[in-house]
Formats: structure tokens, sequence, C-alpha cells
């Protein structure tokens, strides 16, 4: 297959852009992992992805019906959407809420921050991808960051076996990077909004199913304004909004360069697990997320014109 066009050619209007809503969307997240963590300390982990999803799916839904309404993708394309929504939602959204209740905010968000890597490499190797010299610095430089970030974690009583944490949380940084590059050439051909709809709908519907019997034996009159506040949030911005502005990402810039933003919010998650949880980090944490941040730059950076 023949590589597609990368983000060096693009006019710096639509660029800008892109890489604006990729920010709005790094910010999102990165918030997420501390108001998703604190909220699965009191609602189990299945029924919070069933509460959270249905309302990510309307949030889409009233989206794409003010962009034009619905319409059904080609037949031929179908069952590859169905796929990806699999993939792409429930096994990644198993694989991380499971993976986020059983670690520490901060370093759940640092594992998660390997997805470029992963993405870069399962591009290469399929030819879907171009992967400049620069971007492969970025991706490095962040990795060295990430490794500085990791190194300082230490554990804190209460959150969960950090090893299996760790594993899941890798395990979602491959079904996204499958996901991200298997879903580019259908966000060319129909645009981001659609194919975010198509792979979410079903998607949101085996997550339900499958959180229904935790659901039903959850005892919702427990849950306060605060947990409803942080459903609503994880529901309708981490997942509605921030996916429509990922696959956004991925339509303009490319799923490697894309990707690269995942790196920016474990800085954001550092931050806000110390605002909002009292997990304050250290110097190394500090200076390994500048380097994140650097690598980011670097790797968005276009390459120059010889």
């Amino acid at each position: 297959m023949t590589p597609g066009p990368t983000a060096d050619t693009m006019e710096p209007l639509p660029r800008l852009r892109a890489n604006i809503a990729l920010l709005a969307m790094t910010l999102i997240w990165g918030i997420n992992f501390s108001i998703s963590k604190d909220a699965l300390s009191r609602v189990p982990p299945l029924a919070f992805n069933a509460l959270r999803f249905p309302l990510a799916a309307l949030v889409v839904a009233v989206a794409l019906w003010r962009h034009g309404g619905f319409r059904l993708p080609a037949r031929e394309d179908r069952l590859r959407l169905l796929t990806l929504g699999f993939l792409g939602n429930l096994v990644y959204q198993l694989f991380f809420v499971f993976g986020l209740s059983r670690s520490r905010a901060g370093t759940a968000s640092l594992i998660l921050a390997g997805t470029p890597m992963v993405t870069a490499l399962l591009g290469a190797v399929s030819g879907r991808e171009h992967v400049s010299r620069r971007v492969w610095w970025g991706i490095i430089a962040t990795v060295v960051g990430i490794g500085l970030v990791v190194a300082r974690v230490t554990p804190t009583a209460g959150a969960g076996n950090s090893r299996t944490g760790a594993l899941l949380m890798f395990a979602a940084t491959v079904a996204w990077s499958v996901y991200s590059l298997g879903s580019r050439d259908l966000i060319r051909r129909y645009g981001s909004l659609p194919v975010t709809a198509w792979t979410l709908w079903p998607g949101t519907l085996a997550i339900v199913v499958a959180g229904a019997p935790s659901l039903v034996a959850f005892d919702l009159s427990l849950l306060d304004f605060r947990d409803w506040a942080a459903i609503a949030y994880a529901g309708a911005l981490s997942i509605g909004v921030a996916y429509m502005l990922w696959s956004y990402g991925v339509r303009h810039l490319g799923a490697t360069r894309t990707s690269t933003y995942s790196n920016i919010t474990p800085v954001l998650a550092l931050l806000a697990a110390w605002l909002f949880l009292a997990d304050r980090p250290t110097a190394a944490q500090v200076v390994g997320a500048l380097i994140i941040v650097g690598g980011v730059t670097l790797a968005q950076t276009p390459e120059p014109v010889l």
C-alpha cells in the first residue's frame, strides 16, 4: 500500500486548527484520569462504563445531526467499521477502565503515552504511515521523558496492583493504535464525525450489555453529585467530544502525528493528580514532562524542504 500524504505538505491554517483541536483533546483527557480514578474508587468499572458511554453516543449523535444528518456507510465497509467499533471502544475501554482502577492516575497516563511508538511501529510495518526522521526523534525524546517519570513513580496505598494495571494499560495502547491506523482511510473517505459515530454506537451497545449485570447489582442511590458529574465528564467530554477531536486530527495530520499528542496527556494528568488527588510529582517527573513536551513539539514541526 502506498503511504498517504504527510502533514508537512498541508497549508498552515488547517494544520493549526488540527493542532489546536488536539491540544483541547489532551486537556480533556489529562483531567479525565484524575476524575475517573476518583469515581472508580466508588463505582465498579463495568458499571462506570455502562453509565458514561450512552452520554458519549448521544453527544456524537447530536453533532452528526447538526452537520448534515445520518447516513449509512457503504456495504463493503460496514463489517470493518463494526470491528473497529468493538476494538476502539469495547476492547480499549475495558483495558483502560480496569487498568486505571488498578494503578495511579499519573502512572496510567504515562503508559498510554507509549501509543505513538506502537502506532508508528505498526504504521511503518504495514506501510500505512510515513514516519519521517524528525517524527522518530520526537518519539524517542518522549520515550526518554516517559522513562524519567516512570522511574520516579512510587506506589501508594489503595492504588491496587500496579503491575496488573500497567499490563492492562499497555494492552489499551495496542488496541487504540490498531484502531487509529485501521480507521485512517475511512476517516478520509467519509469524514471524522461519521466514522466516530459508526464505530462508537455499536461499541456503546456492547459496553452497556457487558456492564448491565454490574449496573443492576450496584445501588445507584449511593452516587452523589460528584459521581454523576464525573460520569458526565468521562462520557460526554472525554469520549464524545475527545473522540471527534482525535478523528479530526487523524484526518488532517495522520495517525502517527496525532498519537504523539497522547504524550502531552501524562504531563497534564500529573498536574491534575497533584491538584485534585494530592499526588505531588517529583523533580525528575517535572524534567521528564518537559522532555515530553519538547518531543511532541519536535514531532509536530514540518521537515525542512531541501
